[in-house]
């Protein structure tokens, strides 16, 4: 039995992240939908994770999006709450209402229901944003449709990486 709550690989991979960040003196913020706090609980799994870790914003309803990131309602209106306009607005949100360095958004549709033709079950998308960057990155990914937990357990671990420290991080100008 672990000592941990979490599955050792997502275990292994918050460590990576507290402790490269802490590396960089970067504070790391998330926005998180489908996850539901998981990439939070993930960090916070992680003894030191206050070094780094500044905030975790839980935001699975489109008005907590709008309220608590000021994602602004045309963008879910016309693109919804699973797009790349979405999640880069919650990452920008995320990193102006902290004191975050480095942001990431995470929202996708875990299942069993609530997928479509053009976003099916297993469509999650991310955005990450680092402060005095302008330019966005932002993707969209299929997971395969194994359950609502493996497609939740795979967008955490997706999300991680994405808060890993990278060379393209440092302001330009």
């Amino acid at each position: 039995m672990s000592e941990y709550l979490l599955p050792d690989d997502i275990v292994a991979l918050a460590t990576r992240v507290v402790e490269e960040n802490r590396a960089a003196g970067r504070r790391i913020a998330v926005a998180e939908s489908c996850t539901g706090g998981l990439v939070s609980a993930a960090l916070t799994e992680i003894a030191g994770s206050s070094d780094v870790f500044e905030r975790g914003f839980v935001t699975y309803s489109n008005d907590a999006k709008r309220a608590d990131l000021g994602v602004p309602g045309d963008i879910i209106d016309t693109f919804g709450a699973v797009s790349i306009a979405c999640v880069y607005a919650m990452a920008q949100g995320a990193l102006e209402r902290s004191k975050a360095d480095a942001a990431v958004a995470i929202s996708g549709i875990a299942g069993p229901g609530g997928g479509t033709d053009s976003k099916p079950v297993g469509t999650v998308v991310f955005a990450r944003a680092v402060r005095g960057q302008d330019k966005p990155e932002a993707e969209s990914r299929q997971f395969t449709d194994n359950g609502r937990s493996a497609i939740r357990r795979d967008a955490t671990l997706c999300a991680l990486e994405l808060l890993l420290p990278q060379a393209a991080d440092q302001p330009t100008g």
